[in-house]
């Protein structure tokens, strides 16, 4: 097909297929940026924490009784939880992952001068921690049952060893190559503290902080009216045995209450709702985005047939054929097309551009681009086929009367 008709064509109606190409050209760089932000966040959403999540529920004790003795009742609590039928293991701690709060120190590697501060999330806990969460030690060993202290409510007194998650390890000793157990860091710049054991994943509990991989277990108990209960438990238990321990609990000690139990599925599900609910809004941005320009596509190609009933007319009286009408009116919007796409991508470069230097977002993928290029074009010829479907059923002989 000759294009010499066509650019004649578009130079008639500059203004009409200007606007439908910015249209393309605006929905595409919105629409591969907002692919870029929902693939970032899925892949956030879909992050190991390091915990047996399908087999993991937490609750909580506070007790409102004054002078209760705390360490013998957390010690009857936790060999309740672990008699229960069904249970693997059970711990008390300050927090877990995803629950969005918790506690965070800052190491060093040299004391006194605040050198290389690594901020890492930490879990009080006990010699359990690894049992109950369901973590993969990779090196080192478990604590043993004399290394796990107390420590009351205001003190400062910090543990002499911890296990660390790799990449805490990595980040704080980034040029150091083989075992990272045995090394020693320094927690307030000044207490040595002997890293004994390294597991493969362990979350913080704030899923958007940028050290969210970093996280380490510390042999501490806490003897607190308040205490946090995690338990684990054997593969398809969990919902069987929940109702029983928080029963237990409430009967084996009035002088308390229990509330706050839920699921490991239902922490991750909180802590990325916001996540969640930006890429269902996102998604349903983009789909409206590709229905308005098919839909200013289509309008554009009916104004243009109605305009030039004439003109099509003429060219069927001289032998054009159906086919030939309609893929005339492909070719057209495919060069519109090219043109809004082509400046398209360019915005959406330079939009995500921006936004990594202003968000610290992560560069959008390299195949997003021509994905929403095929995307875009498929869409405009899919949009252009009813006008140009109909532009070939006009009869030659009414076409030509018409002029």
């Amino acid at each position: 097909m000759e294009l010499g008709p066509i650019w004649r064509s578009l130079s008639k109606n500059k203004a009409g297929f200007l606007l439908i190409a910015l249209q393309i050209a605006v929905t595409m760089a919105i629409m591969i940026n907002a692919v870029a932000i929902m693939q970032e966040r899925a892949r956030d959403m879909g992050r190991p924490s390091g915990l047996d999540e399908p087999n993991i529920f937490a609750l909580s004790s506070t007790a409102f009784v004054p002078g209760m003795n705390m360490r013998a009742l957390i010690d009857e609590d936790l060999e309740l939880i672990r008699r229960t039928p069904g249970v693997i293991d059970a711990i008390a701690t300050n927090s877990f992952p995803l629950r969005q709060g918790g506690s965070s120190r800052g190491f060093q590697t040299e004391p006194g001068t605040g050198k290389d501060d690594v901020g890492a999330a930490v879990y009080f806990t006990d010699e359990h921690a690894i049992e109950t969460f369901g973590l993969m030690l990779v090196e080192g060993s478990n604590f043993a049952p004399n290394e796990v202290t107390w420590t009351e409510e205001g003190s400062d007194a910090w543990a002499g060893t911890v296990i660390v998650s790799r990449a805490f390890a990595e980040a704080l000793f980034p040029d150091e190559e083989g075992s990272y157990v045995g090394k020693t860091m320094y927690v307030d710049q000044a207490k040595p503290v002997q890293i004994t054991g390294v597991v493969e994943t362990l979350q913080a509990p704030w899923k958007g902080w940028d050290g969210v991989e970093r996280a380490m277990l510390v042999p501490q108990r806490r003897d607190f009216n308040f205490q946090r209960y995690v338990v684990r438990t054997e593969p398809g238990m969990r919902d069987v045995v929940m109702p029983q321990v928080e029963e237990a609990l409430a009967q084996s000690n009035r002088n308390r209450i229990i509330q706050s139990m839920r699921t490991m599925d239902e922490v991750r599900y909180m802590a990325y709702l916001g996540d969640s609910a930006m890429i269902k809004m996102l998604a349903f941005i983009v789909t409206l985005l590709l229905v308005i320009t098919g839909l200013g596509i289509v309008g554009l190609a009916s104004f243009n047939v109605s305009r030039r009933t004439r003109q099509i007319g003429i060219r069927r009286a001289l032998g054009a054929t159906k086919t030939q009408v309609v893929r005339y009116f492909q070719v057209e919007n495919f060069l519109v097309s090219a043109l809004g796409i082509g400046v398209g991508a360019v915005l959406a470069v330079a939009l995500n551009m921006l936004m990594v230097n202003a968000f610290s977002m992560a560069p959008m993928a390299w195949y997003i681009v021509p994905i929403a290029m095929v995307v875009l074009w498929s869409v405009g010829q899919a949009a252009v086929i009813g006008p140009a479907r109909r532009a070939s059923r006009i009869s030659p002989a009414i076409a030509t009367r018409s002029g």
